[in-house]
């Protein structure tokens, strides 16, 4: 499936959960694992602020770039993020969606608005 690199240089992200591991079989318990490192897989909750359009998504990060300081409310930032469509089938139901997911996840700062010239 196609990977799509996600600009969030404008905009402004917040943290609305905090990391938690990622669960692959909630039956199990078994946590994720990234399919090349096999580092385990975290998920953290944050709204995408930019130009007026806000969403609420879950991004996955691996275990390794979540660093300390994170505080829900505060500004994050979310380097390497990138979306990836995907679609499946269960229980006969077609399913379709976009994955999020960052090299890591810190403590960031809200954008400095630019003055415009008048």
């Amino acid at each position: 499936m196609r990977v799509i690199r996600v600009d969030a240089s404008t905009a402004t992200i917040l943290l609305t959960e905090a990391p938690a591991p990622k669960v692959r079989d909630r039956q199990t318990g078994e946590i994720a694992k990234d399919a090349v490192s096999g580092e385990a897989l975290m998920t953290v909750g944050v709204v995408f602020i930019d130009e007026g359009d806000s969403s609420l998504i879950q991004v996955t990060v691996p275990e390794s770039g979540v660093t300390e300081g994170l505080t829900v409310g505060a500004p994050v930032s979310l380097p390497g993020l990138i979306a990836r469509p995907w679609e499946s089938v269960f229980n006969g139901q077609q399913r379709h969606g976009i994955a999020y997911r960052a090299t890591a996840i810190a403590p960031g700062a809200f954008p400095v608005p630019v003055a415009q010239a008048g």
